[in-house]
């Protein structure tokens, strides 16, 4: 009890704060986003899972062309790509995807485009730290082509899932379905204030070194 009562008194006060003071990047990024290509400011993308398989729509800022994720499905220019997306566990390298903007590029890149998510944490879908929030479809078509995960995917949604977690600060998106489910299972069975401090300390230096999501 002790932990959950800490754990969202931190998520609502520091996701507050960071508001507050990137309020003034957010509004720029908003900007950047609107004059640099058609389309809406936030992300029109597939609804995320979240605690106990609970759907709800995750905010991020728009780094793609509209409805990016519908014509990476039926627009025959990107079948092949959507069987590499599919085959390379839901991930297309940020500097082959052509879908991304320009502004796109950096907002990922920098890890911009999830600033967004401070508002999901207030609302209660997310925390600051948790299990990645996969997709409604990636889910499914991952625990058809690796059936032994099922275990570890019911111990990653038992929690809410975070805007960092313990396979960002692991790899980020260099490691594969089956080895990030298990970082975020393994998270959720030994969760703690202590670990999740050390984790958003980890995310800093792995933002600025990483690809970004």
């Amino acid at each position: 009890m002790f932990y959950f009562f800490t754990k969202r008194a931190i998520d609502i006060s520091l996701s507050l704060i960071f508001l507050v003071l990137s309020a003034p990047i957010l509004i720029f990024i908003a900007l950047a986003v609107k004059l640099d290509s058609f389309g809406p400011v936030f992300a029109d993308m597939p609804e995320r899972v979240g605690l106990n398989g609970k759907i709800f729509r995750m905010y991020k800022f728009r780094s793609m062309i509209k409805n990016a994720h519908i014509l990476l499905k039926k627009d025959p220019r990107f079948k092949k790509l959507y069987q590499h997306y599919v085959k390379n566990s839901f991930k297309i390298p940020t500097n082959t995807d052509p879908r991304i903007t320009k502004v796109g590029k950096f907002i990922r890149k920098t890890s911009l485009d999830e600033l967004p998510q401070l508002i999901n944490i207030l609302k209660g879908d997310m925390s600051l730290v948790g299990p990645r929030a996969f997709h409604v479809d990636e889910l499914e078509k991952q625990q058809k082509r690796f059936p032994k995960t099922k275990i570890f995917i019911k111990q990653a949604v038992s929690i809410k899932p975070g805007l960092t977690g313990p396979w960002q600060v692991s790899g980020r998106s260099a490691i594969d379905f089956p080895e990030r489910i298990k970082l975020d299972a393994k998270y959720a069975e030994n969760r703690s204030v202590f670990y999740d401090l050390l984790i958003l300390l980890k995310t800093i230096p792995a933002v600025f070194g990483g690809e970004g999501n």
